[in-house]
C-alpha cells in the first residue's frame, strides 16, 4: 500500500483527543491532525509537558487549534475528571467528539509498580485507563456523524496469552511479557469495541494500529524501562541510530485515525512490522480470540466500574 500523511484530506471541523500527545508518536499525531484542520485535545499527564507540545505544534502551524487537558490513565478518578471535562466542552460547542486515540502508555517497568487504584501500572494505564475513557466518552462520540475510536497496539501483544485476564499478578512477574499482556489487552478491546459496535447498528468505527519500532520516549520514561538510570541515560542515543522516528512510528495510527476500514489492524509491513510502509498488520491467535475479547471486556467492566451503552 502505498500511503502517507500527505494523504490526509481536510479535517476543519473535526474534533479529535490524543491520550499521551506531549511527545514522540502521540505529538507527531496530534500535529499532523491539526496541521490538516483538525482540532486536538492533548491528554496528558504532565501539563506542563502538554503545554510545551502545543506550543510546538503552533510554531509549525500557526493557525492550529490545540488544547491541553489533564489526564492520568492510571487513576481512575483522574478519567472520569477529564471525561467529564471533555463531554462538557463537546455539550458547550453543540457538538460531539469526532476521533478518539487512545495512544499513551507504559512499557516494562523493571520492577512491578501499582496504580493509585492497585492495578499493576502497564494493565492499569495502558488497557484500563483506555477501556474506561472511551466508555465514558462513548456519548459525546456517538453524538458526532462519524466517531472513531483507535487504539495503539504493539507487535509486543504477541508476548500475550490467555493470563491477560489477570492483570499482570504480582507473582512471577516480567517486564516486558506484562508489557505484552497490556498490548494484547489493547487489541481484544479494539476488536471487542468493533464487534459490539456492529451488534448495535452503531456508526461508531473502531481500528487498532501499531508503529513498528520507532524512537521515542517510551524507553526513556522513568514510569518504563527509563526507571533504570543506565536505560534512560544510554538507550536514547542508541535507539534514535537504529530505529526510525516519531514520525514514521505515526503512520499506521494516523491511517487508522482516517481511512482504514472497521475492525481492522494497521501497521509497518518490513523487517517483522518493525518498519515501512502501512498496511495490514498481524493478529495472534490470542488477540484474534473472540472469546477472550469478551472475558477480558467482562473483567474490565468489573474493574472499572464503566459500562457502554450504545
Amino acid at each position: 500500500m502505498t500511503w502517507s500523511p500527505d494523504d490526509i484530506g481536510d479535517l476543519t471541523g473535526t474534533t479529535a483527543v490524543v491520550t499521551g500527545a506531549n511527545s514522540g508518536i502521540g505529538l507527531v499525531q496530534a500535529r499532523t491532525l491539526a496541521g490538516h484542520g483538525a482540532a486536538v485535545t492533548l491528554a496528558v499527564r504532565n501539563l506542563g509537558a502538554g503545554e510545551a507540545a502545543a506550543q510546538r505544534i503552533r510554531a509549525t502551524h500557526p493557525a492550529a487549534l490545540v488544547d491541553v487537558l489533564h489526564l492520568d490513565l492510571s487513576d481512575q478518578d483522574s478519567v472520569r475528571e477529564a471525561a467529564h471535562e471533555l463531554a462538557s466542552r463537546a455539550a458547550d460547542a453543540g457538538r460531539g467528539l469526532d476521533l478518539l486515540i487512545n495512544n499513551a502508555g507504559v512499557m516494562a517497568p523493571p520492577t512491578r509498580r501499582v496504580s493509585v487504584d492497585g492495578h499493576e501500572l502497564q494493565f492499569a494505564t495502558n488497557h484500563l485507563g483506555h477501556f474506561a475513557l472511551t466508555g465514558r466518552l462513548l456519548p459525546t462520540l456517538l453524538a458526532s456523524e462519524h466517531p472513531r475510536v483507535v487504539t495503539v497496539a504493539s507487535i509486543a501483544h504477541k508476548r500475550g496469552d490467555a493470563r491477560v485476564l489477570e492483570g499482570n499478578p504480582e507473582a512471577g512477574y516480567n517486564a516486558h511479557t506484562s508489557y505484552g499482556q497490556s498490548k494484547l489487552a489493547n487489541l481484544l478491546f479494539a476488536r471487542e469495541l468493533h464487534r459490539r459496535a456492529v451488534a448495535a447498528s452503531s456508526h461508531l468505527v473502531s481500528t487498532a494500529a501499531h508503529p513498528g519500532v520507532s524512537s521515542t520516549n517510551l524507553v526513556a520514561s522513568q514510569d518504563g524501562m527509563g526507571a533504570n538510570w543506565v536505560i534512560r541515560t544510554l538507550a536514547p542515543p542508541l535507539v534514535r541510530l537504529a530505529v526510525p522516528g516519531p514520525e514514521a512510528g505515526a503512520q499506521a495510527v494516523l491511517y487508522a485515525a482516517t481511512l482504514a476500514r472497521p475492525g481492522s489492524y494497521s501497521g509497518p509491513q518490513r523487517l517483522g512490522e518493525s518498519r515501512g510502509p502501512v498496511g495490514p498488520a498481524q493478529l495472534s491467535s490470542w488477540a484474534a480470540d473472540a472469546e477472550l475479547g469478551a472475558q477480558l471486556w467482562s473483567r474490565s467492566e468489573e474493574l472499572t466500574g464503566v459500562t457502554f451503552d450504545f
